[in-house]
């Protein structure tokens, strides 16, 4: 394994100095340059600051297809097939197959310096027969997976495994906040579900993304038949090395090498082209595999769900607890207002002529107003009761 730092301005013309070496120099108002790595099936790695113009001439794809890999744009989920490239925009993971290379967007990113681990682990051909001849190797070769396939499934098997560990990490915390929520409703507990209840909501979301991706390639075998790079190159006409190379200008790799991809194609080219059998299984493992996660997002959303039911229960039953206490106080309040209208009347200090010589009606009059308060309070209470304003 060789790596190699290859550093291209944007926008450069090239001079002759003496000897004939040629310098770039760069012009103004240039796009932005990028950083890619190029990986090759015997992983030899370049890294590469180049601009947009450059990879478009190194891979010859359209702007607009590149423009889906630009992560100022919020593109979703996307796999394209062209003629010479699979354009590959998976949220992190941004990249270019070719039949013989695979350039990916940010190496040093977190997110993808796993994904660069493991294409430089499973790229490579592995041949167990090295010492039976060059028929044994070559019939290795033609019996292994086109290289675009081997490299489309690693990036298939990073963003499943990543959307996976997201959802594992979501269930971690989810089910025990909402347990806990039910134990005991507080604003903290609210709180903590709503925010993991807006994590499950986005990764949902970009979990779908992908799915509805691998299901439209599922659908269309004209649009996994354009996956087929290998099988693309290797039906072209003939052509000589030169024309090759002409093909994928800039490339150190894919000149010298599209023999063995012919090679590494020739059963599919003699089959029938339209036959896309091995790359339908392939998308259909990882359509299975992230369909799982989102039927698991599925089912927390719908314990989420039935959680708040559970919750809008219980807040409105206190609701409905605190509507009878509020009555039962406004009620009493009534019936003590009139109580204390009664007593203050005749506690007032105003001479009454008939209330000479009869002391003895005080205490009527203070046990007849306690005595109407109490029926008119019970009397209030059992007409809500009756219309269904109170429980039982």
């Amino acid at each position: 394994m060789t790596r190699d730092v290859l550093v291209v301005q944007p926008e450069t013309e090239t001079t002759s100095g003496d000897g004939g070496v040629g310098m770039l120099v760069k012009k103004k108002g240039t796009a932005s340059a990028r950083s890619w790595i190029s990986i090759d099936s015997n992983v030899n790695e370049t890294i590469m600051d180049i601009d947009k113009y450059a990879i478009m001439h190194r891979v010859q794809i359209h702007a607009r297809d590149l423009r889906i890999l630009d992560p100022l744009l919020s593109y979703p989920s996307t796999i394209l097939g062209r003629e010479r490239a699979i354009v590959l925009n998976l949220e992190h993971i941004k990249a270019i197959i070719t039949a013989e290379e695979v350039l990916l967007r940010d190496p040093s990113d977190d997110n993808v310096i796993p994904v660069v681990e493991e294409l430089r682990r499973r790229l490579p051909v592995l041949n167990a027969n090295h010492g039976e001849g060059q028929h044994d190797l070559e019939t290795n070769e033609e019996d292994e997976s086109p290289f675009e396939f081997r490299a489309l499934e690693v990036f298939l098997e990073a963003i499943c495994s990543f959307h996976a560990a997201r959802t594992t990490e979501l269930e971690t915390d989810a089910y025990p906040a909402l347990d806990e929520l039910t134990s005991k409703i507080s604003s903290r507990n609210l709180d903590r579900v709503r925010k993991l209840k807006s994590a499950m909501t986005r990764l949902t979301a970009r979990v779908q993304k992908v799915r509805d991706e691998l299901e439209r390639l599922l659908d269309d075998d004209d649009d996994m038949a354009d996956l087929y790079l290998s099988r693309k190159l290797s039906s072209a006409s003939p052509v000589s090395d030169s024309g090759a190379a002409s093909w994928f200008h800039g490339s150190p790799t894919i000149g010298s090498k599209i023999s063995r991809a012919s090679r590494a194609s020739v059963m599919t080219v003699h089959g029938d082209e339209n036959d896309v059998e091995e790359l339908e299984m392939l998308l259909e493992a990882y359509f299975m595999q992230i369909d799982g996660t989102l039927n698991k997002l599925t089912s927390l959303r719908e314990y989420i769900d039935d959680t708040e039911d559970y919750i809008n229960i219980q807040l409105d039953n206190h609701r409905n607890q605190l509507i009878q206490l509020e009555l039962f106080l406004s009620s009493g309040t009534v019936c003590m207002s009139i109580y204390a209208l009664v007593t203050g009347i005749f506690g007032m200090n105003i001479p009454y002529t008939w209330n000479d010589d009869h002391g003895y009606m005080f205490k009527w009059v203070v046990i007849l107003s306690g005595v109407f308060s109490a029926v008119l309070f019970l009397l209030i209470v059992s007409y809500a009761r009756l219309k269904g304003l109170v429980g039982s």
